[in-house]
């Protein structure tokens, strides 16, 4: 498989183009993608390969590279999908909620693609719905809702329109001008159909319109954990 063949496999499994791919990965532009994909360029170099695995990294990077073995590091249920394997699948009334803490340079896909990673502790709530995991919340934006050092606890979701519940409190990552943030945040529909706009409870926040393209993972957020004291 060349080069261009590796490329056109992943904007098939993603549903993306190339310039969504150069968008994600923190490229100013896609020309590099495109003399990939029309054979200009016969190999993918390690520096985007290394941008690829950081948003995709799921993706095997000697399989990037050369071809070699597999396209993913791991076996994926569902195969045509972007969807994350369940860490919880198991029945409701057992369930052992996995509490991760999370480097925020890295995002929600550290916790979702790593499989090896370890949670740092278990929740057991009666009656809480079907969950996938649960983090501590950062920051103040959400806040009297939920405040910095508050637990939710998320279901994650596929990377489509068609997955929001508009109006609904949402986990996300997403990447801005080559960052990558974490955040907690109301999801409503934008002015443009090509963006969402994360809404915080908090009025100091204003809202903010961001493309739906720059989003790597989500979660519905389905229950929270309140610290009224941390004594």
């Amino acid at each position: 498989m060349e080069a261009k063949d590796r490329i056109n496999t992943i904007l098939a499994y993603y549903k993306i183009n190339a310039k969504v791919l150069s968008e994600r990965i923190g490229m100013d532009r896609p020309q590099a993608i495109y003399d990939i994909i029309n054979g200009k360029t016969r190999s993918i170099t390690e520096k985007m390969a290394c941008k690829i695995i950081s948003v995709f990294s799921e993706i095997s990077k000697p399989w990037l590279l050369s071809g070699e073995g597999e396209m993913f590091k791991y076996t994926h249920d569902s195969a045509p999908n972007h969807t994350f394997s369940l860490q919880t699948d198991r029945a409701v009334d057992n369930q052992e909620v996995p509490l991760y803490d999370y480097n925020a340079s890295a995002g929600l896909l550290a916790i979702f693609n790593d499989h090896n990673l370890e949670p740092t502790d278990f929740l057991r709530i009666p009656n809480l719905p079907p969950v996938d995991g649960a983090i501590y919340v950062r920051g103040e934006s959400m806040s009297p809702l939920l405040k910095s050092g508050d637990i939710v606890m998320y279901k994650k979701k596929e990377l489509s329109i068609d997955s929001f519940f508009w109006g609904e409190i949402y986990l996300l990552s997403f990447v801005s001008d080559g960052d990558t943030y974490t955040a907690v945040k109301y999801i409503q529909k934008a002015d443009d159909p090509e963006k969402v706009r994360l809404v915080s409870f908090n009025p100091a926040f204003a809202p903010k319109d961001i493309p739906m393209s720059s989003i790597t993972a989500l979660a519905l957020v389905k229950a929270s954990l309140t610290f009224h004291t941390m004594e």
